[in-house]
Order: C-alpha cells, then structure tokens, then sequence
C-alpha cells in the first residue's frame, strides 16, 4: 500500500506569529510597573538621560518607553500589522536626535537597556508562574527583533538628518568662500553672518589657494574643517584662514594630497579675489614650467616672475619695439647676444663680472658688446631703453627655461 504523502506544516510567520494567542492580554498588566523600571535603569545607567530636575526631559523619556513597550504589545496583539507607521516614528526620533547634536550612542544604549529589563521582568513572571515557561523562546525572539528594528528605524532617521545637516553646512561653506573670493568684495557684516551659520572662525587674514584638480564623479576630496574649499571648479579653490599660524603649512601640504597648487598672498578678509587671482596666474606659470611644480609654488616668492609674465601680449610688443635690432642676426649668435646683453644690464655694465657669470673671457663679452652697440646705438645707452630692455630680456629668459625656445 503506498504511503500517503505528507502534508506540510506552514511555519509561523516571524516570531510574532509564532506567540501564544492572547499572550498580549496577560503581560498587559505588568507592562506599567515594567515601564517604572525600565525608566528608572535608564536614569540611572545613562548619563545622558540622569536629569532628575528636569522634570519636561524626564516626561519626555518615560514617553519614550512607554511608546516602545506598548507597540510591542500591539504587535503581539496583531502580528501582521503595518510596522511603518512605527518604523516612521522612529526614525523621527532618530532626527529629533541629530537635530539635537546628540549622539546616537546613549540612546541606543537605552533601547538595549530597555529590551534587557523587559526580558529579566519576564523572566520573572514565568519563575512565579505567573506565565508558562513555554512563551519565553518565542517571547524573547520577538523583543529582540523589536529592538533591532526599531534601532534600524532610529539610525535611519539620525543618518538621513546628519546627512542633510551637512549638505546645508557644506551649502553655507561653498557660498561663504564664493563670498570671500567675490569682486567686488562683500561686505565685513555679510561675511561675519555667513560664517556663523557655516560654523567657521573669522580670521585675521587668509590666504588662497589654486589647485590643479579635475572633478571626479567620486565627488570632492575631504579636508579639514578649518578650510574652505571648492572641487567642483577649475582650478579647485582652497581658502586658508592665518595662513602664517602655526602648523598651517603643514596642514595645506595634508590637504592638497600632492597636487600642483599655488599659494596666493596673505590679504585681508575682504581682499580674497586677489588672492585667488594671484593665485590663478602663478599656478598657470606652473603649468606652463615657468615656475617649479614639485610642490606648493608661494607667489610671495615669484613676485617678478608673476609681474613680468602676467600679460603675454605686452611681452611681446615690448620685445618688438625693444630687441627688434637682435632680428639682423642669425638665431645662434642672436641667443648669445641675448644673454650677454641681459647680464650686462644686470651686473651695472661691468664686462668683468658678465664674464665671471658667463664663464667667458672678459675679450669676448666686449666683442659681443661691441656688436650690440653697433645694432641697437644710442638706445643702448638710454636709461629708459635699457630699463625696457631688461624686462623683456627677463621674460624671455623665463619663458626659454619653461619652453626650451631661443630669445628674440
């Protein structure tokens, strides 16, 4: 005779199905004594919450518990009721945290403080046989998912507040450096107000600093609190507030993560555009390999450089109207004649110490004079001329040590 086929056994849906019928109706009457205690341990084992005078803060906690406790009762009464309108609950409390600046540490303590009072209650209700020993499996497996979720609920709630707290902190901060580095500047008031609200001491003095960075879809690097700083443009912008104090160096050199940067000069509050735009041209010459790239160039140590190279088309048209006499001769002779001409210029016409420089014989830079003054004559001694001369001979001199490029 075959054997008849077993029939399954559905197992209970969760832990909450799982619980006698009416087992809610039973422990209902010691719910009230067991919100006492778990009130009590709470005041007791968290700091946080031992505020004994403060008799609003402390009605607010024994709310709390008594909310917690008599949704799980309404759960065990209907297992398969909506959990959201609670999980929304919580997470509101989750908020109401973040919005506090508390940490979420105590009152989670709190919720596993609550959950081991409820059990050891329990516990003793069945010791009594006040309850059977049968409901404590499933008794104790429905509370500690209750707490679970209910953490889960309350962490989702302080996450998606912190998150947005510091999206709109990193909103003020962003408008803050843009209002730093405005021109025309802003106001000493407005910066003073936006700065409160984006949580960033007012400095004496700042510096800022350009950044070679491209936009990642990785979003902007982090950096210290005690910086203002913009990824999401080029160059990056970084705001660095006593930029002389103690350890700042140190802390730029942390946050730029090895980038090719440019400093630009400490400047008033007011006068972060300048800065900025310093900054900008001298990181530009970094680019170009004017000026070194290895680490953190200092505009305070190129200020000539940045003079003489800020405007490429005034280089040019004095080089044309100054050196166009070095046109005549062929490239080789013409970059000789460059170099001679800029030392002698420079060494206060003394052939001696032009030779000393250009490691030559002091014959051959008079020979070389000597044909300078043939093709440039009387403006080769004109003080003027010669304060020209000079400056355009230095560019190009800058410009051939980033391009490789003769002069003239």
């Amino acid at each position: 005779m075959p054997k008849r086929a077993a029939v399954p056994v559905e197992e209970p849906r969760g832990p909450f199905n799982a619980l006698p019928t009416g087992l809610h109706l039973h422990l209902r009457p010691f719910f009230a004594d067991i919100t006492e205690e778990v009130v009590r341990a709470i005041r007791t084992e968290i700091p946080e919450y031992a505020r004994p005078t403060d008799d609003t803060y402390m009605q607010g906690v024994h709310r709390g518990v008594d909310h917690a406790l008599q949704g799980f009762l309404e759960r065990m009464a209907k297992p398969d009721t909506d959990w959201e309108p609670v999980k929304a609950t919580y997470q509101r409390i989750g908020r109401g945290e973040a919005e506090e600046g508390r940490s979420l540490d105590s009152f989670q303590s709190a919720l596993r403080l609550g959950a081991r009072v409820t059990w050891r209650r329990v516990n003793a209700l069945v010791d009594a046989d006040l309850l059977p020993r049968n409901v404590l499996a499933a008794f104790g497996e429905a509370l500690f998912l209750h707490l679970d979720e209910m953490a889960a609920a309350t962490t989702a709630g302080y996450t998606e507040a912190r998150l947005h707290a510091a999206g709109e902190l990193q909103q003020r901060r962003t408008r803050l450096l843009d209002l730093l580095t405005a021109d025309p500047p802003a106001s000493a008031e407005a910066i003073a107000d936006l700065a409160h609200s984006a949580r960033w001491p007012v400095p004496r003095a700042l510096a800022v600093v350009a950044i070679d960075h491209r936009p990642q879809a990785g979003g902007q690097p982090i950096v210290a609190p005690e910086f203002l700083a913009r990824f999401d443009v080029q160059p990056a912008v970084l705001v660095v507030p006593d930029p002389e104090g103690p350890g700042r160096a140190r802390a730029v050199a942390g946050a730029l993560h090895g980038r090719r940067a440019a400093m630009g000069p400490t400047v008033a509050l007011q006068e972060g555009a300048r800065s900025l735009r310093w900054a900008s041209e001298a990181l530009d010459l970094v680019r170009r390999g004017v000026l070194p790239g290895s680490e953190m160039v200092r505009c305070q140590d190129h200020l000539a450089t940045l003079l003489l190279l800020r405007d490429d088309a005034l280089i040019d048209a004095m080089t044309e109207h100054r050196l166009r006499p070095l046109e005549q001769v062929r490239p080789p002779q013409r970059e000789r004649l460059a170099e001679t001409l800029l030392s002698w210029l420079q060494c206060g016409h003394n052939a001696s110490e032009v030779a000393v420089r250009l490691a030559v014989h002091p014959q051959t830079v008079r020979y070389r004079m000597r044909q300078l003054d043939e093709l440039f004559g009387s403006r080769l001694h004109d003080p003027a001329a010669q304060f020209e001369m000079q400056l355009a001979l230095r560019a190009l001199e800058l410009r051939r040590g980033a391009t490789g490029t003769g002069a003239g």
